[in-house]
């Protein structure tokens, strides 16, 4: 009897897995993936501007701080997204 119970439950799961694939199968939306890649650029220039800011503040060479680190968040944020994109692309 273990056996047959064994055996109905093995079936039951896959039907369950068939119906409701879990998390790791599910693919993100279109929506989605824009939104991350959106936000990966824009966290980092924001993030490099923040640190060029408090970095002018603190040497007192506004604004060139906040310039050179505006265009390093760019870069930065740019190899993010091109990086998002490739492994987007790899799945």
């Amino acid at each position: 009897m273990p056996e047959d119970l064994k055996t109905r439950l093995k079936i039951a799961k896959n039907k369950f897995k068939e119906k409701n694939p879990s998390a790791k199968d599910d693919k993100k939306s279109s929506f989605g993936k824009a939104f991350q890649l959106s936000t990966e650029l824009v966290s980092a220039v924001l993030v490099a501007t923040i640190i060029g800011f408090i970095l002018d503040n603190w040497f007192d060479t506004k604004p060139w701080l906040i310039i050179l680190f505006f265009f390093i968040g760019v870069a930065a944020g740019i190899m993010n997204v091109v990086r998002s994109a490739k492994k987007m692309q790899k799945d």
